[in-house]
């Protein structure tokens, strides 16, 4: 699954450690997301989502 975390973030102007800070999560999970090494959990991924202002699918693409 792709995501655009890294984009949205930077956007922002936050780093790894303020954006978990802000979902209640570490920066080593927020670095782990973006790289693709972790799915988050549905829980997290709306919260994400909803920090950015977006719905689920527009920060996670779901390769075909």
């Amino acid at each position: 699954m792709r995501n655009d975390v890294r984009h949205l973030r930077l956007g922002k102007g936050l780093s790894q450690q303020a954006l978990g800070e802000a979902l209640g999560v570490s920066r080593q999970t927020i670095n782990a997301i973006e790289q693709g090494r972790y799915d988050p959990s549905l829980p997290l991924a709306i919260r994400m989502a909803r920090y950015f202002g977006k719905v689920v699918e527009e920060v996670f693409h779901v390769d075909p």
